[in-house]
């Protein structure tokens, strides 16, 4: 079908309104005006189509033309996306730049540009997994690219397509060069395959989130866990440490692939991620932590629309990967910004506000994202299971989590990670209160089976021990520590040790920024039994105050520097000095 075109009749900001599309659908993807800026369709009335356009709108007027293209809006899947760094509709930023595979040094990006998101001239080797006589299927593995040192890229065979192979390619090609050629009638594959971002892809079932996303945070995998295929929410006023979760989440996060999404964030802090990360070790691999990560950066200076193009575009790209087998880590930052661009949008499209100025249909929005997270087993003969975690960042004006897209996100997201401010005016990071969070995932069995019979065990002991410090809180607000009987006296001590040596841990020290698992339950225990041997001392009418002076408490204090070699036996011979220097008390 040819391309269809039309004019411009009216244009209020990002919506541009045309009329002479007959043949427009909706989501189609259209090029406005002489510089083809790159729109999409989002409503059919009468003979009037609406468009929201991803680029600066600037400069267009009644009369410019309209060109449908009658495709939905895309993006390129395979070799080339790890290590990239795209805007929302998956165009390479550092090309647009004029700096090819070099950092994004120009103030500003031509409006228009039409550049692929996969590199055309970059010949891969192949090593191929089929041979001609075999027998595929949609999902099936054709071929393997050692796309960087901590990635094999899986060419899959397309959603719909199938049959006899009946050649295979060269040992090298590019995205667009065949690959494999089935009986099935159709074009030979090649390693590029587009996707609309608004569709799911498809898979061969859904698996129960079970198994955690290891972050190396205490206060994460001890008291709030999200599942590998789960979904977590972030909410947090500024400065209360959002961002530098989230890019610790990135760092050292159990996942194979990292997508980085800036939505609508400022561009110093962007342009941190963008500069830190090719320097960054990983620690998996000890290659540079691009070398597993995607960046789709949608900064507040760049066009409001493209936010929501970028949170469906990264989506997409980490399906591709899911259904490769592969355990993916989405981190968006933040999904208040994307919610702004929703309500941005609607106001120029007339559209009856809902509450705060939102679109009524600002939930069912937000549940298409959450929703397409998921652990799965993919399509393909071979049996491969992935995951896509979902982390969304929520920046709430003033902090305040009854506005709208932090009530939604706790509606459709399995763990909730408080970030307080007061907290975070203590430098007490992560900001994640131990009280107001938490986490609707069964991930209790694969601790005790993967770590120690008895971490569970100590995670129900650690949140009976705040839980009971908070409600003591209110007590020792009005009337001070004293009028608290003795053994609550050091409930409530022992709760500042947790809070203070445990709870608290720096990204930016090199030891304490990941903690193993097995450290964190080394350090549990240590905690635990002084609890223990402290109850039992005060019992036998030892002050409170001698107890919680003793040298031995101060040693808790720097679990946290312990390297994670010597973790156990350090924590043997610390336990062993609490029996001898409490437990004799």
């Amino acid at each position: 079908m040819s391309a269809e075109m039309g004019r411009v009749v009216r244009v209020a900001g990002p919506v541009v309104v045309a009329e002479g599309l007959e043949r427009a659908r909706l989501y189609s993807l259209v090029r406005v005006g002489r510089r083809g800026l790159v729109g999409e369709v989002i409503r059919l009335v009468g003979d009037q189509t609406v468009i929201q356009v991803y680029e600066e709108t600037s400069g267009l007027r009644v009369g410019s033309t309209v060109v449908d293209t009658g495709a939905p809006l895309s993006v390129e899947l395979g070799p080339g996306l790890i290590g990239a760094i795209f805007d929302g509709v998956q165009r390479p930023l550092p090309v647009m730049a004029g700096k090819p595979g070099g950092p994004v040094t120009e103030p500003f990006v031509r409006r228009g540009m039409d550049l692929p998101g996969l590199p055309r001239d970059r010949r891969w080797p192949l090593a191929y997994r089929v041979e001609p006589g075999n027998q595929v299927t949609e999902g099936d593995i054709l071929l393997t690219v050692s796309e960087t040192v901590a990635v094999e890229h899986r060419i899959l065979v397309p959603p719909g397509r199938g049959g006899k192979v009946v050649r295979v390619g060269e040992a090298e090609a590019t995205v667009t060069d065949p690959v494999v050629w089935l009986d099935d009638g159709e074009e030979p594959l090649t390693m590029l395959t587009r996707w609309p971002v608004r569709r799911r892809r498809p898979v061969a079932g859904r698996l129960d989130p079970t198994e955690p996303l290891v972050t190396g945070q205490r206060v994460v995998d001890v008291l709030f866990p999200v599942a590998k295929g789960g979904s977590a929410t972030i909410p947090g006023g500024f400065g209360t440490g959002k961002t530098v979760h989230e890019q610790t989440l990135a760092k050292y996060a159990d996942a194979d692939i990292v997508i980085f999404i800036g939505c609508g964030e400022r561009g110093n802090e962007l342009a941190e991620v963008l500069e830190e990360f090719p320097r960054l070790t990983d620690p998996a691999t000890g290659a540079a932590l691009i070398e597993r990560t995607v960046i789709i950066a949608n900064t507040s200076n760049m066009p409001v629309a493209a936010r929501e193009a970028s949170i469906y575009t990264g989506i997409t790209i980490g399906e591709y990967f899911r259904d490769q087998g592969y355990d993916v880590a989405l981190l968006a930052d933040s999904t208040s910004r994307w919610g702004e661009a929703l309500r941005e949008v609607s106001s120029r499209l007339e559209e009856m506000p809902g509450e705060e100025g939102y679109p009524a249909y600002l939930p069912s929005r937000l549940a298409e994202f959450y929703e397409r997270s998921g652990a799965v087993v993919a399509l393909g003969a071979d049996e491969r299971r992935g995951s896509v975690t979902v982390v969304g960042a929520v920046s709430p004006p003033g902090g305040d989590f009854s506005e709208p897209v932090t009530q939604y996100s706790l509606r459709l997201a399995g763990t909730f990670w408080a970030l307080d401010a007061e907290l975070a005016r203590g430098r007490h990071f992560p900001a994640i209160h131990w009280t107001r969070s938490y986490s609707l995932y069964d991930t209790a069995g694969w601790f005790d089976r993967q770590v120690d019979p008895s971490w569970s065990e100590h995670v129900v002991w650690v949140q009976g021990l705040l839980g009971r410090a908070e409600e003591l809180e209110d007590i020792v607000q009005l009337l001070g520590t004293d009028v608290l009987a003795p053994e609550e006296r050091i409930t409530f001590a022992v709760a500042r040790l947790v809070h203070e040596d445990f709870l608290q841990q720096s990204a930016y020290d090199p030891v304490d920024a990941f903690c193993p698992l097995n450290k964190q339950l080394d350090m549990l225990r240590v905690i635990r039994r002084f609890h223990d041997l402290a109850v039992k001392a005060v019992a036998a009418d030892t002050p409170v105050e001698k107890v919680m002076g003793m040298g031995v408490v101060g040693e808790m204090g720097r679990m946290r520097s312990w390297p994670h070699a010597e973790a156990a036996d350090r924590s043997e011979a610390l336990i062993e000095r609490l029996e001898a220097e409490v437990g004799a008390s």
